[in-house]
């Protein structure tokens, strides 16, 4: 397992782009790696969990910070 961390920013973009990106920064990630996704995308608050569920990825949090989302995902083994 890793601790490796990464941060995603995808302020400003619009569904479905959020989870793309994310999905894609996820793939060149090794196992257990953690990314942080910027979103403020409303449409992201259904679509995160929904695609952490879908591809397995655990979703360690999500949070308002300074009229955005934070999403904490850790990548699958």
């Amino acid at each position: 397992m890793s601790n490796q961390t990464e941060t995603l920013d995808a302020l400003g973009l619009l569904c479905p782009l959020p989870v793309l990106k994310a999905r894609k920064r996820l793939k060149s990630m090794p196992a257990g790696a953690v990314l942080k996704v910027l979103a403020d995308d409303p449409a992201a608050v259904i679509d995160v969990p929904h695609f952490c569920m879908e591809s397995g990825h655990r979703l360690l949090s999500q949070e308002e910070s300074d009229g955005h989302q934070v999403y904490t995902i850790q990548k699958s083994v």
